[in-house]
């Protein structure tokens, strides 16, 4: 079974990126750069510095409402979202609600062509698979590209978001489960039709992360049966 990484990046100084991603890409396929852990100012020039490799980075700038770092106003952080976007990056990771919320944006975005990973997050639980199914089906009218990730309590909740699977059609779906009981999700996603799974590059960045080291030993290891 082939397996694509993406490593979790949330370095705060634009030069250690640099040298992050150069070193990193050599045995990741992609990177995720956390924007939203680095302070406003620098971003510009984080990305005159990465440029030549955000086509293999998806760039996400996440708010604090949304899990992430990032404590300016809205207002500031669209026009850091359309900064980016200026760059063409292999995916912009842009949140369902955002999104939702925002037209403007959104055909901002369509207009320049950005590749869009649309992403919804619930960090408390899992919910049925109905709510689920119909979550990918009102996020897929923005982008073909959709990031569902829940908070697994049971191996039950496990099943429920990799059910979503189940009906793939034409959508570039990532769906797994945070915590210890999603764990496995984020290897058997991959099984299923995920693009790849988020790595770290050691300390987890998310609950239940495996590191890059991790999972090239786990399929080094099943290669070999």
């Amino acid at each position: 079974m082939a397996y694509k990484t993406c490593v979790t990046i949330t370095e705060s100084s634009p030069a250690k990126l640099n040298t992050i991603l150069k070193t990193t890409l050599k045995r990741s396929d992609y990177i995720e750069i956390r924007f939203d852990f680095m302070e406003s100012n620098k971003i510009p020039v984080a990305l005159n510095l990465v440029k030549k490799y955000l086509d293999r980075c998806v760039c996400t700038l996440r708010p604090k409402s949304e899990g992430g770092k990032f404590s300016g106003s809205e207002k500031n952080r669209i026009s850091i979202i359309k900064l980016i976007a200026e760059y063409n990056p292999h995916l912009l990771d842009v949140e369902y609600k955002t999104i939702r919320k925002n037209k403007n944006l959104y055909q901002y975005l369509k207009k320049t062509k950005t590749n869009l990973l649309i992403s919804w997050h619930d960090f408390a639980k899992t919910p049925n698979a109905s709510f689920l199914k119909t979550m990918k089906k009102k996020m897929t009218k923005f982008s073909k590209n959709i990031k569902i990730v829940t908070t697994a309590r049971s191996i039950k909740d496990t099943l429920s978001i990799l059910s979503l699977y189940k009906s793939q059609s034409k959508t570039n779906l990532i769906a797994f489960a945070m915590g210890d009981y999603g764990r496995m999700s984020r290897i058997l996603c991959m099984q299923l039709g995920s693009p790849y799974t988020y790595v770290s590059l050691g300390k987890p960045v998310a609950p239940g992360q495996f590191s890059l080291d991790e999972i090239k030993s786990i399929f080094e290891l099943k290669q070999q049966q």
